[in-house]
């Protein structure tokens, strides 16, 4: 005969990013507990909510198989003592012994055990081992070490085979069929039969305990919403993932805000709602960013979700209203005054500041030109691009959203009147960023993109810093691949061996002028026409 295993560990709020990896892991160490039993499930389902994690095997056995188990004892020649330390161990009389090439060996019968049995110190072993990325001890037991680590205070803990319940204890807290529903809408017990009703039960009560179910509610849900508004939802998995990761019964609700946020780089909306608010944003027929976004309640409301999108609207009114004011104060700034900033933020403490880096890019930018290494590039504008290409690192957006660097600086570039092929440079000097993204094509930008990647890949090698096969600290793996994705996909043909050389006393010279600038300033001086400092004659 065969059961269902139903587990479920209820707690407080798990964070949505930790839940994929902790299905993962339940599920792996799960299979290997029973692997280790020699029993094999006929499949296992994990789901999480923000609230639960839940396993259930199917088709397990009700005992364990009775196995033979042949253990090598000592020579036969060995003294006495070995022999009655081998039969003290293995349980059997010297007659059952058998003899085969002058060793005894014992063979051992165990018979099978109960399932039920089992399971208990299977769950215990897994919930005290888990490989939570951040845990948390709780209550008075938590002034011991040795009391429980979970994610989130675990609150229940439900544990059936078939419609059995498996005894056990974690921490004070025993195991029954019992569990809640929906925070709001059902928070009062439910009794669990078994595996077999545990989802729908449990949607009974307004919990969708299916994560791939909520997720597919979510991105079609969404989809819908802003259908109906005559709009376009702008696709992000990894907010549908999220969503799900922080609603039970998730209801998307479209809302609008004041369409005078529309004046700040759309990027910057789009993450302040993604990332401060995990909302959808929309657009219009055009591909335009439309004032509107897709919010995820967690309840079905009354009112069809007005109270709920009108709290979001507010919300967001005010994280728009800090990122237009940041916009402002940003592009009330020079990019050449935030340029000269970057000597105060230390690019490695090996290979000197961010300046001393745009120092060498530039150079090098303006060689690949100047040896006519990448045709059509204007140089006044690439040494206007490589000098402002890191400007936006010190500007407020990008302090308050990182993954905006470049794409702001071209945004600011383009504001201060600089020439497209500058903003654009400055814009595009990171991509590619990984597979799939888009690889650029006009010369000042490769230039600049070239020279940056190359620069990197010299500096870091040269300070031993390599990667490895599990680590690649400062992406230097993602630094030549975009290096020859532009080579291909442009058709530039570099001699390899004479840019790298440039790049390598580019950096010495660097590193040099650097101590020489500490230790003997008299030694160097500017040099307006080479846009740079050199040794004094």
């Amino acid at each position: 005969m065969t059961a269902d295993f139903l587990l479920e560990l209820l707690s407080e709020e798990i964070p949505a990013r930790m839940q994929a990896g902790a299905r993962n892991d339940l599920a792996r160490m799960f299979s290997q507990e029973l692997d280790a039993l020699g029993v094999a499930a006929e499949g296992i389902d994990v789901w999480s909510t923000p609230r639960r994690l839940a396993l259930v095997a199917r088709g397990l056995p009700s005992e364990t198989q009775a196995v033979s188990e042949e253990i090598k004892g000592p020579r036969t020649s060995a003294p006495p003592q070995a022999l009655e330390g081998f039969l003290r161990k293995v349980g059997l009389p010297h007659e059952q012994l058998q003899e085969r090439d002058g060793v005894w060996f014992a063979v051992v019968e165990k018979a099978g055990q109960p399932m039920r049995d089992l399971l208990g110190p299977i769950v215990q072993r897994i919930v005290a081992g888990f490989p939570w990325p951040k845990s948390m001890r709780w209550g008075a037991a938590s002034e011991s070490m040795a009391s429980l680590r979970w994610v989130r205070p675990l609150h229940g803990i439900v544990a059936l085979l078939g419609e059995d319940i498996v005894p056990l204890e974690i921490d004070g807290i025993a195991s029954g069929a019992t569990t809640v529903g929906h925070r709001f809408c059902h928070p009062g017990p439910i009794t669990i039969g078994g595996a077999h009703d545990y989802a729908e039960k449990l949607r009974a009560c307004h919990v969708i305990v299916d994560h791939e179910e909520r997720e597919k509610l979510i991105r079609e849900g969404a989809e819908t919403a802003a259908a109906d508004a005559k709009l376009q939802l702008v696709a992000d998995e990894g907010l549908v993932v999220e969503n799900a990761g922080l609603t039970e019964w998730p209801v998307p609700l479209l809302g609008r805000f004041d369409a005078d946020y529309l004046d700040v780089p759309r990027e910057v909306i789009v993450l302040t709602m993604r990332t401060n608010q995990k909302y959808f944003a929309c657009t219009d027929d055009l591909g335009m960013l439309a004032p509107a976004f897709v919010c995820v309640a967690n309840i079905d409301a009354k009112d069809g979700g007005e109270a709920i999108v009108e709290g979001n609207r507010r919300v967001l009114a005010a994280r728009l209203a800090d990122a237009r004011f940041f916009w402002e104060q940003d592009l009330k700034v020079p990019l050449e005054d935030q340029a000269a900033k970057l000597g105060g933020i230390v690019f490695h403490e090996k290979l000197g500041t961010t300046a001393d880096k745009v120092a060498r890019v530039t150079k090098l930018a303006e060689w690949l030109v100047k040896e006519r290494l990448i045709p059509g590039a204007d140089p006044a504008q690439v040494h206007a691009a490589a000098r402002l290409a890191k400007a936006d690192l010190v500007t407020q957006i990008v302090g308050e959203f990182p993954e905006l660097q470049g794409t702001l600086g071209g945004y600011l570039a383009k504001a201060q009147g600089q020439p497209a092929a500058v903003a654009d440079a400055i814009r595009d000097h990171y991509r590619p960023g990984g597979q799939g993204d888009q690889v650029p094509t006009d010369p000042v930008t490769l230039a600049v993109n070239i020279a940056d990647r190359l620069d990197t890949l010299a500096a870091f090698f040269s300070i031993n810093e390599n990667p490895t096969g599990s680590r690649d600290p400062f992406a230097l793996r993602r630094a030549a691949l975009g290096f020859l994705q532009m080579l291909t996909r442009n058709e530039l043909r570099l001699p390899l061996s004479d840019v790298l050389v440039q790049a390598a006393v580019l950096l010495i010279i660097s590193r040099l002028g650097a101590i020489a600038t500490v230790t003997f300033p008299h030694l160097l001086q500017p040099d307006a026409d080479q846009h740079g400092i050199t040794a004094a004659g």
